[in-house]
Formats: C-alpha cells, sequence, structure tokens
C-alpha cells in the first residue's frame, strides 16, 4: 500500500471521530438548554411574585432603617389619630342602627319616632363636629410618616386621596354622604305625617242654607288640641333641619283647599263676573245683597278660624311666621275674589241704582272693619290691605260722584217730552223714592260718612245739612220740571191730567215720608191743593161739557108739537154721542197710575154724566125708540155706559176690552128690552 494514502485514511478517520464527539457535545449542550429554558419558565412567575412583594417587603423594614427617634414619636401620632377615628366610626354604626325605627311610619309611635330621629339629629351633629378633627388627625400622621420616610410611598399616595375625597365630602355640607340619606327618609316621613294629621282633620263646614237665612253649623275649633300638639312636635324637628317653608306651603296649601270647599257650598260664581257680562245694575242687584252676606260670613267665621289655628300652630315660630301663613291662606282661599267683585261693581256704568249698591258695599266693609284690621292688619298682609283700600276709596269716590250727579240729571230731564199718556213720568215716581231711601234709616248714616269721608279727602269741612239740602233742592228741581212738562203738552185738559197726576203721587207717595218730613206740611199742602185745582179745570174743560148736550130747553110735550120735540130729542142725542165718543177716544188712552185718584176721577166723570143722561132717556127716550132708526141716537145703555166711563185711565197691564153699550135693539143679561121699560134707565 501506498503510505500517502494510508496516511490520509488516518486523517479522515480522526476528523469523523471528531465530528461524531462534536455532534454529541451540541446535543447534551442542546438538551441542557432545553432543561435551563423550561426552569427559567417556571422560575418567571415566582420571580414575579417576588417583585411585587419586594415593595412591601421594603416597607416592613424600612421602620428598621428608619431613625429611632421618628420611630418613637410616630406611636404617639397614630394613637392621636385613631382616638377619634375610632368613635366616629363607632357613631356611624349607631347611625346605622337607627335605620330600621327611622323607615317605619310614624303615626304608630310620634313621641318615640321623634326621639329616634333628635338621636340621629344628635349623632350628625357628632359627626359633623369630629369627622374634621378625625380627618386633620390622619392627615397629621400621614404627613409625619411621609417627613419621616417611615411607611412605603405608595401607601401614603393611596392614604392622602381617600382623604381628600373625605375632606371634599365634609367641606360640601352634604349630611347625605354622613347618614345615606337617612335623615332627608325621616323627614319626608315626617312631612307627610303633618299632611296627614292636618288633612285628616281638615273637614268642611257645613253649610245649614247656602243663602245663610239660617245659621250655619260651625265646629267651636278647626283641629283638636292633640292634632295641633303632634303638628307643633312634628315643626319642631323639621324647623331644626331648615324645613319651615316646605312646612308652611303644606299648611297653606290644605287649610286654604278645605275653605274653599267650606265656600264652595255658597255658590259663589258670581264673584267671577266682568263688567262686560251684565247690562244694568238690577241684573246683580242680588249678588251685592249676597255679597255682603258671603264675605261676613267668610270673615267672622272661616278667615277668623284660620286666623286663630295658625297663631295656634306656629305661635312658638314668631308673629311674622303665623302671619305671613295666614295671609297666604287668606289669599289662595278666596279673599281676593271677594274684593275683587266690589271692584268690578266699582267700574260698573253709573246709573242711580248703583249709589245704592255702592252704599251697600261701603256698608259691609264697614261693618267689618275692625276684623279686617285685626285679620289682614299685618305686614303679611300687604296686598290684601291694598285691594281694600282701593275698594274703599273706589267705592266712597264712586257713591259721592252719583250723588252730587243726581240734582244735574233731574235738571237735563226737564228738557224732556212728558208721557204722552199723561201718566208720571218715570223720574217723579223713581227719583222721590229713591231720596225716601237716601234719608232712612238704612242708608242716611252710610251716605252721610261717605259723604263725610269724601270731603275729608278734598280737605273740606263736612256741613251736617247738606244732605238734607241736596236732597231738597232734588226735590224743589223735579217741582221745575213738572211746570215745564206741563207747557209741552198742546192739550190742555191733558196737561191738566198730568198735572193732577203728578201733584197726587207728591201729596199722598211723600205724606208720612222722610222727604215729606223734609219738605214740610206746608209743601204737601200745596201739592195737594194743586191736584185739587187741576182735577176742577179738567173736569170743566172735558166731562163737565157732556150734560150741556142733553138740554130740555124747547121740549114742551105738546100733542101738536110732538113730532118736532122727537127731531129735537134726536139731534141733542147724536150730538151727544158724537162728543162723548169722541172725548171717550181721545182719554181712553190716558193714564191715571194711583188707583184711588183714578176710582175717585171715574166716579166724578159718573156722577157728572150717567145722572144727566139717565134722566133724559126716561123722559125722552120714548120719543125716539118708537123710530125705525132709533138704534142710530140710542147708542148706549145706561150700564154700558157707567162700564165705559169706569174703564177709563188703567194702566196698559189693567186695560180690557170696550165697554161699549149694546144697541137698544137688543136685550141686556137678565132679558130686559131696554127700549120698552123705563126701569132700564132708572
Amino acid at each position: 500500500m501506498d503510505p500517502s494514502g494510508i496516511g490520509n485514511d488516518c486523517k479522515n478517520e480522526f476528523c469523523i471521530d471528531n465530528l461524531i464527539a462534536a455532534r454529541k457535545s451540541l446535543k447534551l449542550s442542546l438538551e441542557k438548554s432545553k432543561t435551563l429554558g423550561l426552569a427559567l419558565e417556571k422560575a418567571g412567575p415566582r420571580l414575579e411574585e417576588i417583585n411585587q412583594r419586594l415593595p412591601s417587603l421594603e416597607a416592613a423594614v424600612r421602620p428598621i432603617r428608619a431613625d429611632k427617634d421618628a420611630l418613637v414619636a410616630v406611636g404617639g401620632h397614630i394613637n392621636r389619630a385613631v382616638g377619634p377615628a375610632a368613635a366616629v366610626l363607632k357613631v356611624f354604626d349607631a347611625v346605622h342602627g337607627l335605620e330600621k325605627s327611622l323607615l317605619s311610619d310614624p303615626r304608630n309611635d310620634l313621641p318615640g319616632y321623634l326621639s329616634v330621629l333628635k338621636r340621629l339629629e344628635e349623632a350628625l351633629k357628632f359627626l359633623g363636629d369630629n369627622c374634621g378633627l378625625a380627618i386633620q388627625w390622619l392627615e397629621d400622621i400621614i404627613e409625619y410618616l411621609e417627613d419621616n420616610r417611615v411607611a412605603d410611598g405608595r401607601y401614603l399616595s393611596n392614604m392622602k386621596t381617600s382623604l381628600k375625597g373625605l375632606r371634599e365630602l365634609q367641606n360640601d355640607g352634604e349630611r347625605v354622604h354622613l347618614d345615606g340619606g337617612l335623615l332627608d327618609a325621616a323627614l319626608d316621613k315626617l312631612e307627610n305625617e303633618f299632611r296627614r294629621l292636618l288633612m285628616e282633620h281638615s273637614v268642611p263646614l257645613p253649610m245649614s242654607s247656602p243663602s245663610l237665612g239660617e245659621q250655619a253649623c260651625i265646629a267651636p275649633s278647626p283641629l283638636p288640641v292633640t292634632v295641633i300638639q303632634k303638628l307643633q312636635a312634628i315643626l319642631g324637628r323639621l324647623i331644626a333641619n331648615n324645613r319651615l317653608e316646605k312646612c308652611i306651603a303644606i299648611y297653606v296649601e290644605v287649610r286654604s283647599s278645605n275653605v274653599r270647599a267650606s265656600l264652595k257650598a255658597l255658590d259663589l260664581d258670581y264673584l267671577e263676573i266682568s263688567v262686560s257680562e251684565f247690562n244694568d245694575m238690577q241684573s246683580i242687584e242680588g249678588y251685592i245683597g249676597q255679597w255682603g252676606k258671603h264675605l261676613e260670613f267668610a270673615v267672622k267665621h272661616l278667615f277668623e278660624a284660620e286666623f286663630k289655628l295658625c297663631n295656634d300652630v306656629f305661635e312658638r315660630i314668631g308673629l311674622d311666621v303665623w302671619m305671613g301663613c295666614f295671609a297666604k291662606i287668606a289669599a289662595q282661599a278666596g279673599i281676593l275674589a271677594f274684593l275683587q267683585f266690589g271692584k268690578t261693581i266699582t267700574e260698573s256704568k253709573k246709573e242711580p241704582i248703583k249709589l245704592l249698591k255702592l252704599l251697600d258695599i261701603f256698608a259691609s266693609l264697614n261693618k267689618l272693619r275692625l276684623d279686617f284690621n285685626r285679620l289682614f292688619g299685618g305686614a303679611a298682609c300687604i296686598e290684601i290691605q291694598n285691594l281694600t283700600r282701593d275698594l274703599i276709596k273706589r267705592v266712597i269716590d264712586g257713591a259721592a260722584e252719583i250723588f252730587w250727579e243726581i240734582f244735574v240729571q233731574v235738571e237735563l230731564q226737564r228738557q224732556s217730552c212728558p208721557p204722552q199718556d199723561g201718566s208720571i213720568p218715570k223720574l217723579v215716581s223713581s227719583i222721590t223714592d229713591y231720596c225716601n231711601k237716601l234719608l232712612g234709616d238704612d242708608y242716611r248714616p252710610i251716605l252721610t260718612q261717605v259723604l263725610v269721608i269724601h270731603q275729608s279727602w278734598k280737605h273740606k269741612k263736612f256741613q251736617e245739612m247738606i244732605l238734607v239740602n241736596e236732597v231738597s233742592k232734588i226735590i224743589k228741581a223735579v217741582d221745575l220740571n213738572l211746570d215745564a212738562w206741563m207747557k209741552a203738552y198742546g192739550d190742555t185738559t191733558l196737561s191738566c191730567l198730568f198735572a193732577m197726576n203728578c201733584h197726587w203721587h207728591l201729596y199722598k207717595d211723600l205724606k208720612g215720608t222722610k222727604v215729606g218730613e223734609l219738605m214740610g206740611d206746608s209743601w204737601l199742602k200745596e201739592h195737594e191743593q194743586y191736584k185739587e185745582y187741576y182735577s176742577a179745570v179738567f173736569f170743566r174743560e172735558s166731562w163737565a161739557k157732556l150734560p150741556v148736550h142733553l138740554s130740555r130747553e124747547g121740549l114742551i110735550m105738546l100733542s101738536g108739537g110732538r113730532a118736532n120735540a122727537r127731531d129735537l130729542v134726536k139731534k141733542r142725542l147724536k150730538t151727544f154721542n158724537e162728543a162723548f165718543d169722541e172725548m171717550f177716544r181721545k182719554q181712553s188712552g190716558w193714564v191715571i197710575p194711583e188707583r184711588d185718584l183714578r176710582e175717585k176721577t171715574c166716579q166724578l166723570i159718573v156722577q157728572t154724566v150717567l145722572p144727566v143722561y139717565r134722566s133724559y132717556m126716561q123722559t125722552y127716550g120714548p120719543l125716539v125708540e118708537q123710530d125705525a132708526s132709533s138704534s142710530k141716537y140710542v147708542k148706549y145703555t145706561v150700564q154700558g155706559l157707567e162700564q165705559m166711563l169706569h174703564s177709563l185711565f188703567l194702566p196698559r197691564r189693567e186695560r180690557y176690552g170696550s165697554f161699549k153699550g149694546r144697541p137698544t135693539g137688543s136685550k141686556i143679561d137678565n132679558g130686559v128690552d131696554l127700549r120698552r121699560t123705563a126701569s132700564a134707565v132708572a
């Protein structure tokens, strides 16, 4: 063999061995690396756990490394901070212990509930006073630990964050953060109990009669004493927790609603009426009378009771509080509506009757003056006071204005036309009745008081006789109106009838009255004499002229002159009939309103005409009755004529059909022939 070849083979074997050994070594290294990797993988979490525990371990061993004096001092700081904090925590536990009792219904045991609530208030006060102190001590100890590096920084940071939150909760003043809202929940329950007690014992007063003709049934006290005591006890706790306004709101709501319910029975819808809703004062005259009665009832009974009750319930709090409470009840219950109705009346159009109604309103307000001053005199009732003063001013100004205008209005009527039927002008009858009312016992003192006040506002001295002097002027102006109206008639007879009517009215209707006494007996007698005078002229110018047409002159009953006598009787009967028909036609539309004067006048006419007619027909009737045309001349029976005369001067509402007599060819009810029987004209 070639030695060189052998040598090469030896080298190759050696290299292979090295490669095998290297492979084995590398494989072993890989296995070791894999084993080490697995070991490291398992050690990772443990290292992480160790890493997390290192800060606490460091904090735990830090005090060992801290200054000895700092470690000694920290004990005192901790003790001072823990003491208040422990006391606060103890009170917190006590607060939560009250929760069950305070979430129960107060009506079951109100005194016990109030006692527990007071304990809660005391506990919260303690917490409010001491939480700040505990927080301050804790802040101090944290600051000390931080300065002396005897505690972990992260731990101190967390503590600071917690204490900051506590400090913010304390500074915002919300108690809910201290008790979890327990106190507010308890106070809400007390408010509900306050409302319940009020509502259960606030019963509208029963009215026995809507018009108050009978006395309404009124309880001696609107609330029992025991209920008032409970309300006061509840108020004490609610006021202590700044809930007075809520209590007042509840009280006003319940009690004003109760008063409104009491007033509802009186049917006060008319209080809402506006000026545009009524045409004249007569249309609401009845409401004004009711208004006075209803206002008196409301003030003297309902508002008086509320006034006393407000004092009883809120007297311990102060005058301003309970007066303010009462003012709200009065306003919401309806006193303002009463005053507004009075104002509406003052805004209506001026007319005479309005003066009387304004005096009625003033009388009602004046009657309640002392009650108004006592009930609504406080500062809290300023709105009611202002409205009342405004109403009184409007009433007085309006009444005085109308009173002073009466004379002027009477004078203005002088230019108007008198009634076409000769009756009494409405002005005469109404103004005399009106003046009698003003001088009567009901209105004279009120009107006098109104005029006194009105004059004082104008800084004028009131004259005692100013009222009677003005009324006297008004009546004398009526006299002058009568004279002017008489001259306005074109017919003298109608003018006399008119004068007769008016003078008789002034005499008869004013005699024995206040106006009659004021004007005097001589004035009354003068009107009586005027009536007699114009009555005489009336008869002379009218009915007294009829009998003349039935003259007997020239009627000599001789045998040779019978035909001539018949013709003369016919002529005179025709003339009489024509004159009677014309006079009756004209006067059948005239009126004498006074019944006694009308009957007396008709009787005088009958006595003037009928006897002459009866006698004439008895004597000369047979001459005409035999004639075929007798019905043309004998138009009326005596009875028919009498009925016609008695039908004169009736007011329109009393008139009836004509009593024109039957023709002489007819029979009256008893079957007697008027042409044949002399007794028919007897």
